[in-house]
């Protein structure tokens, strides 16, 4: 197997090793490259590649009121698209090398933790070499990497806040202060975590968790000083990324469509974060316990342990307490961070020296082996929300004069997009306007999000009324989600009176149904809508 090969590789420590972490890293752009620019811009993407079109009064002022993150990641894009064009995969792009960029990152944090526990260098090679092929494969990092979403930049940002925090604990142990270049770095990725996410206060809290357990009976007076300086001006910078969750949060609990509850899908969530689909992934909890054991004996080892785990899994149970008390925020993809902390530690159960270690090695060659699978697998399934087959199943029956409907008016975002990439331009109308539809003050917002609004059947009989309307030969309804916006199918028995249906597609949450007016020689039978 080549995942072996290249373990037995670099046991030799030779020029092998490099070739071995060149040949993982090649299977890592690999399974993060294949079909970036193949499938098209689904619902969340496409709010990204909107927003970052917009000029910074949008980003800062009108963002904050409707959407669930805060703007910075968008402003962030906003500037990569400015310098390198709005295409397809140069807004994935973003998110890829973010990916990649995690990679050496992870070799580097490997590199601090065996320091810190007293590894020799041929021990730290191998923790770092493991560590660089979990990381290639690991299923949470390689699905983030192909979506325009802040999720790879947060991981990105997570791994380099753990490195530095493992960089302090080494400096603080050698008896030098904590004011340092690696503290600054700390606290402006710590800022950063913070602003690319409304879950970025959960990482706040386990680094913060982390970095106490790391530091404890180790700081002077003079230290703690630096410390809480450090924080103060981390909270006071958050300040206002603060209000824009405080505002956000009354219509998201009010109104979420997410449910949560303990099931056999929030263990497969799970085995996605933590280890690989299936009973494979009962080979991290080997290297796990593995891990454990060998840390238990070595210098700073318990304190490297309790880090870890808390790095892994207190923004997990955060999430997840908050999920039944507050409302649901637990989403795969959020949590996928916590990818980070978790392979460092499987990584040590893999590469920990002593009698049984034959055991870990293997462990770690069936995890990976798992998780290629199921990358491989993950490239199979095809798009999340295949854009491209609705607009040829849509420009096959598009006649001059028809106009698409667009209900709820976020609909039209990714459908946009994906008439873009295929060359094509359609009229579309944004049911009740185009994003953001705040001044919808009679409506109500089934997603948690005040940009996107229900509407009353008044207010959508109006508007099937238009004289406007009532012109289109052929409107063709598009519903992203017509259980959740249009339950009772009003909006579709508004359109209807007068008109009967042509077509209907459905793919997933895309329904479009095609009506065409009646003709003039033709009156509607009594029984019909």
């Amino acid at each position: 197997m080549l995942v072996t090969t290249l373990i037995n590789v670099a046991m030799r420590l030779g020029r092998g090793y490099w070739a071995a972490i060149g040949l993982l890293v090649a299977i890592g752009i690999g399974v993060r490259s294949w079909g970036l620019g193949a499938a098209p811009l689904w619902l969340d993407e496409a709010y990204s590649a909107y927003a970052a079109d917009k000029d910074w009064a949008f980003l800062w002022r009108i963002v904050p009121l409707y959407e669930s993150h805060p703007p910075f990641y968008y402003s962030l894009l906003h500037l990569w698209v400015g310098v390198f064009g709005d295409g397809l995969i140069v807004l994935r792009l973003l998110g890829w090398a973010s990916s990649l960029a995690t990679l050496p990152v992870m070799a580097l944090a490997a590199g601090e933790a065996g320091r810190w526990i007293g590894w020799g260098a041929a021990d730290r090679r191998r923790l770092q070499l493991i560590t660089v092929g979990l990381s290639c494969l690991s299923l949470a990092l390689v699905e983030m990497a192909r979506e325009a979403r802040p999720y790879p930049l947060m991981i990105l940002v997570f791994a380099g806040a753990i490195l530095l925090l493992l960089q302090l604990a080494r400096r603080v142990e050698r008896g030098r202060p904590v004011a340092s270049a690696a503290f600054a770095g700390y606290l402006l990725l710590l800022e950063a975590l913070l602003w690319l996410h409304n879950l970025g206060p959960l990482y706040g809290v386990a680094l913060t968790c982390a970095l106490a357990i790391a530091l404890l009976r180790r700081v002077t007076g003079r230290d703690w000083l630096w410390l809480t300086g450090g924080y103060g001006l981390v909270a006071l910078a958050y300040l206002p990324g603060l209000a824009i969750l405080r505002g956000q949060a009354t219509t998201w609990v009010a109104s979420t469509w997410l449910r949560f509850q303990f099931d056999g899908r929030f263990v497969g969530r799970l085995e996605t974060l933590y280890a690989a689909p299936g009973w494979p992934g009962i080979a991290s909890l080997v290297l796990a316990g593995f891990a454990a054991a060998a840390l238990v004996r070595a210098r700073n080892g318990p304190r490297l342990l309790a880090s870890l785990a808390v790095l892994a899994l207190l923004p997990v149970i955060l999430a997840v307490i908050l999920s039944l008390t507050v409302a649901p925020v637990f989403i795969t993809r959020t949590m996928t961070p916590v990818a980070v902390p978790a392979l460092l530690l499987l990584s040590i159960g893999a590469a920990a020296p002593g009698r049984y270690r034959w055991i870990g090695r293997g462990s770690a060659v069936l995890l990976a082996t798992a998780m290629l699978v199921a990358d491989v697998q993950g490239l199979q399934r095809g798009p999340m929300q295949d854009w491209y087959r609705t607009v040829d199943w849509l420009a096959a029956r598009f006649r001059p004069g028809d106009a698409v409907y667009a209900y709820p008016n976020e609909g039209k975002l990714p459908l946009v997009y994906a008439l873009r990439d295929k060359g094509l331009a359609y009229p579309i109308r944004a049911i009740p306007t185009d994003m953001p539809a705040l001044e919808a003050r009679h409506g109500w917002h089934p997603t948690g999000t005040r940009g996107v609004s229900s509407l009353p059947r008044g207010e959508l009989r109006a508007i099937a009324r238009e004289p406007a309307t009532q012109a289109i030969p052929t409107i063709w309804l598009l519903r992203l989600g017509p259980t959740t916006f249009d339950r009772g199918d009003i909006f579709l028995l508004e359109l209807r009176r007068g008109r009967y249906v042509v077509r209907h597609w459905q793919d997933g949450p895309i329904d479009i149904v095609g009506l065409r007016r009646l003709p003039a020689t033709r009156k509607p039978s009594p029984n019909s809508p």
